[in-house]
């Protein structure tokens, strides 16, 4: 067989089709490979993970293809919308929010048409006329309520600071509404996976699902070597329940399979990749990648073949032809259905997808009740100079009419005054009209 890079011929090489094993007396670094036959080799083509330990003892070229340590878990059952589905695209944080606002507006709304003197109005009753306010405070529930389900309300707020807190709440809800509804569709249609475990850390706090390693494994090299706190006790849980480990990637793959969602194997993820998307296509793989290396071609230590190899692993990159390759026999060749490998999961709004909305609605309240006690200053001190009273006074009876919904009536109420003469009657005007024409 011949390798061409670049156009040129490198080498020629005779491939030798064997199984590759480690030295049972140096099963960690794994370096000191031989062939089954106990034949040397001039170079090894496998899923070697460059390490430091191996480096002792093989070279490598550069990495052809990029890996980490994956978490690979059965997919999980497909959960189906439920009855209160309709409710998943808000968070309940939000939905709480939401109540809160409400009865917030509400209350907001009935104190400024309260202390507002353009919400107040005379109207007639068997016992005179009296002052009156559409804004009580269950009308202001039932006005927040209706511009909430965008179905309108009979009354509406005629004072300044009202229509503030109105516009404000327009706004808030057509933003909650329009959020909703755009997340509406996706929850009510798409199948929901639940996963127990996303990451490690999701490992680490729990016990109910095991986890293991392949054994003398450059994956279990590096949590047994890890500093870092959470490998760390992945380690030790690891460490304390043996039967965790497997000694091929084939067992810890049925493991996997046959456990019910209780084992999760840590396997290198370009193999996880590749069996994910294999028949039976029912495990998955979760969170990303806990490190970072690297496979590569071994040649022995010293050999002049090395140079030669990395200059073809890096033309071959440079060319994208190792990206392409990978596409083809990773994903392009699919056993599963689009989507299968993925979770189909929708993600729920959350308080801070949302927070400019209630900060918005916030500062609108506070506005409105600004406005709402600069209206009542005013009309206080207009009142004060046409009644010729105080400041003080006109206010107090302001508050008491905002409080009790009486105030001093006799000073606004209007003046009837009865004629000195009886009233005539159209039809006697009439007569007297026609006794005066005649002649």
């Amino acid at each position: 067989m011949r390798i061409d890079s670049r156009g040129e011929t490198i080498m020629d090489m005779q491939m030798v089709c064997t199984d590759l094993t480690m030295l049972p007396s140096t099963p960690a670094s794994s370096g000191a490979i031989i062939s089954a036959g106990h034949t040397e080799a001039d170079m090894a083509i496998a899923p070697l993970t460059i390490t430091s330990a191996r480096e002792r003892v093989i070279d490598f070229t550069k990495p052809f293809m990029s890996l980490g340590i994956s978490i690979m878990i059965k997919k999980p059952m497909k959960k189906k919308p439920g009855v209160f589905s309709f409710m998943n695209p808000l968070s309940k944080e939000i939905w709480m929010c939401i109540i809160f606002a409400y009865v917030g507006v509400s209350v907001v709304l009935f104190l400024v048409s309260r202390f507002s003197p353009h919400e107040w109005r005379y109207e007639d009753s068997f016992i005179g006329p009296s002052m009156a306010n559409d804004f009580s405070l269950y009308n202001s529930l039932w006005f927040s309520l209706g511009a909430f389900m965008q179905q309108g309300c009979d009354i509406c707020p005629r004072s300044i600071g009202g229509r503030i807190v109105g516009s404000v709440w327009w706004f808030f809800t057509l933003i909650i509404i329009s959020s909703y509804t755009a997340n509406l569709a996706a929850f009510l249609t798409v199948e929901r996976m639940v996963t127990p475990i996303n990451s490690a850390d999701d490992l680490v706090k729990q016990t109910e699902v095991e986890y293991g390693t392949l054994m003398y494994s450059s994956t279990q090299e590096f949590f047994k070597r890890s500093k870092i706190n959470v490998y760390a006790r992945m380690w030790e849980f690891m460490n304390s329940r043996k039967h965790v480990f497997v000694s091929s990637y084939e067992e810890g793959i049925r493991r996997v399979r046959e456990s019910k969602g209780k084992y999760a194997f840590l396997m290198e993820s370009t193999k996880n990749d590749y069996t994910n998307e294999r028949q039976p296509c029912d495990t998955m793989k979760v969170g990303r990648n806990l490190d970072a290396k690297g496979y590569g071609v071994a040649t022995p230590l010293g050999s002049n073949l090395r140079d030669q190899l990395n200059l073809a692993v890096l033309s071959l990159k440079e060319k994208g032809d190792l990206a392409r390759l990978e596409n083809k026999w990773w994903f392009d060749r699919s056993e599963c259905r689009n989507g299968d490998t993925k979770e189909s999961s929708q993600n729920e709004l959350t308080l801070s997808n949302v927070a400019g909305c209630f900060y918005i609605l916030i500062g609108g309240l506070v506005l409105a009740m600004v406005v709402a006690l600069l209206e009542f200053c005013y009309k206080a001190r207009i009142e004060a100079v046409r009644s010729k009273m105080s400041i003080c006074e006109a206010m107090a009876s302001k508050v008491r009419l905002s409080i009790t919904g009486a105030g001093d009536t006799e000073r606004a109420r209007p003046q009837y005054f009865l004629p000195t003469e009886p009233l005539v009657s159209s039809e006697g005007l009439c007569e007297q009209v026609n006794y005066h024409t005649m002649v």
